[in-house]
């Protein structure tokens, strides 16, 4: 084949052909550029709901419990079952002088006509709390519903005749286990259980069962009354107690689903019982190991709750809810412990 030679005009042009070609190119990328980035706010895509921000990292070994909680600032979870809405009760809450910003609140009410006027009654209480002065608000607020009835009238008569005590107290403890599993959190440090029919406590109630620095504590919970005119107090809750020889000869005797309820002349225990160990004048913070608890006023140090300690609703060890707590908080190496002469007081129907 022949050569092909560029003739001399041809070559003085090929130079700038070349760079208009370059320029061309160079101007189109900054087009395709311009025109990305112009669009871009219109084409991003959704901002994506995980990321490191999502991403919550919680140190548990610097969340313990101590007996300094007001000074520390630990956060207190305060959980209520609820059925009957007592104004004394929410009184007597507002009134604890623990700062309410280190305070969450979780409640639980059964369905049913007496429990939706109780919801009713709570959630205006808590619309005028919460929206009211901010040093009176309560960090967080949750109320549940339960998917079933109380399978009992809330008469005291009723709630407390042997014959409904396996099915209200495991009622009692499925309602209490869905509470705490669901309100608990990273940062609490305490729970605080105060049943809804307890009316009147010491305001420092928090950091005084607190400062004992005990996984689990308990106050005596009594009654007032009046007698003839006068004014009086007895014991309310049984179901704080030390164990004896002859309820642990009574278990090993039962079947696997037969259950010891306590405070009844039927099923004689002969346990010690806390609400007798009360004396006038003494100490308010003597200390008593139990082996069996009430809920009416107990407060667990949240640790417990987080390493399984639950309320059985079945019989465990022949026992249910708040005393099957304490028995397998003990079977998780928590031991339990009551005030018998730190008194707070249950409604008096």
């Amino acid at each position: 084949m022949g050569t092909y030679k560029l003739s001399q005009r041809q070559s003085r042009r090929r130079p700038f052909i070349i760079t208009t070609i370059v320029l061309a190119i160079l101007f189109f990328i900054y087009i395709l550029n311009s025109s990305s980035t112009s669009t871009k706010p219109d084409h991003k895509p959704p901002a994506a709901s995980g990321g490191s921000k999502s991403i919550v990292r919680h140190q548990m070994n610097g969340k313990a419990s101590t007996w300094r909680s007001f000074e520390s600032q630990e956060l207190v979870l305060i959980l209520t079952p609820i059925a009957r809405f007592y104004d004394e009760y929410w009184n007597n809450l507002v009134s604890l002088n623990y700062p309410h910003e280190l305070i969450e609140l979780g409640f639980i009410l059964p369905r049913g006509r007496e429990a939706n006027n109780a919801l009713l009654r709570l959630e205006q209480a808590l619309k005028t709390i919460q929206t009211g002065p901010k040093k009176n608000r309560f960090a967080k607020v949750t109320i549940l519903r339960q998917d079933f009835e109380s399978p009992f009238s809330q008469s005291e008569k009723d709630r407390h005749a042997l014959t409904g005590q396996k099915e209200r107290r495991s009622a009692m403890a499925r309602a209490r286990n869905s509470l705490f599993m669901t309100t608990i959190n990273a940062d609490t440090r305490w729970v605080l259980w105060l049943d809804g029919d307890i009316v009147e406590t010491p305001a420092s109630l928090i950091q005084d069962l607190a400062a004992h620095d005990k996984p689990i504590i308990v106050a005596n919970c009594y009654q007032r009354y009046v007698d003839h005119g006068e004014s009086k107090i007895r014991p309310y809750d049984y179901n704080s107690w030390q164990d004896s020889d002859t309820a642990l000869q009574m278990a090993k005797n039962m079947g696997d689903d037969d259950v010891i309820f306590e405070g009844y002349s039927e099923m004689a225990t002969y346990r010690t019982l806390m609400a007798y160990m009360h004396v006038e004048g003494n100490g308010a913070h003597e200390e008593v190991l139990l082996d069996g608890v009430g809920a009416t006023a107990l407060l667990v140090k949240a640790e417990v709750h987080r390493d399984g300690a639950m309320f059985p609703s079945f019989p465990f060890y022949h026992l249910l809810e708040s005393e099957g707590f304490a028995r397998m908080a003990s079977r998780l190496g928590y031991a339990s412990f009551g005030l018998p002469n730190y008194l707070v007081y249950h409604y008096n129907e």
